[in-house]
């Protein structure tokens, strides 16, 4: 899919990635009032936008981080709090 292709269902769960996502989405959209639709289908168009958008600043702050190149912007290591979460700290 590009850019520019319309935003479809389909294009919406691929875009979220995750499953978990895909299926409160789903759920949503299935469960809405017929006259809500499009409400709950812009809020999920903006959520996978987000999700793409949030997966392309990865994947270039990888590449740069790869190459050597110092990685843009501020960082805060957080690795102990995810450590802490998962109860290995």
């Amino acid at each position: 899919m590009t850019d520019t292709d319309p935003w479809t269902i389909e294009r919406i769960c691929e875009a979220l990635g995750s499953p978990g996502a895909r299926k409160t989405f789903l759920a949503q959209i299935n469960k809405a009032p017929v006259y809500e639709l499009s409400n709950v289908a812009a809020k999920w168009q903006g959520v996978a936008e987000r999700t793409l958008a949030t997966a392309a600043r990865i994947r270039e702050a990888h590449a740069e981080e790869q190459s050597g190149r110092p990685v843009p912007g501020e960082w805060i290591d957080g690795s102990h709090r995810i450590a802490q979460h998962r109860g290995a700290a």
